[in-house]
């Protein structure tokens, strides 16, 4: 199973079941490939942000509050991808 990149109803996971290939999966790269890129995007514009000492508490507040939701994107999509790496799950050797 795969956790996609968006939920459902009452913000409950969505998850698609199949090799990858099909057409929810390409739709859920094509997602992640936005939200990552909008990700990169924004961390440039809080870095100019912060450099900038005439930025009022507002515009800092808007910034940290969209690296929120961009932040809880990146998680979702690593744990999506990391539930899809062989043996995961497991502990390595020596850890129990």
């Amino acid at each position: 199973m795969r956790l996609l990149p968006w939920t459902g109803t009452g913000g409950k996971p969505c998850y698609v079941i199949g090799d990858g290939a099909g057409y929810v999966s390409r739709l859920a790269d094509d997602i992640e490939a936005v939200q990552l890129g909008m990700a990169a995007d924004l961390i440039e514009h809080a870095h100019d942000l912060l450099a900038d000492r005439r930025a009022t508490d507002a515009q800092l507040r808007f910034v940290v509050a969209r690296m929120i939701e961009a932040l809880r994107d990146v998680h979702r999509i690593a744990r999506s991808r990391g539930a899809r790496v062989p043996g995961a799950g497991a502990r390595p050797a020596g850890e129990g």
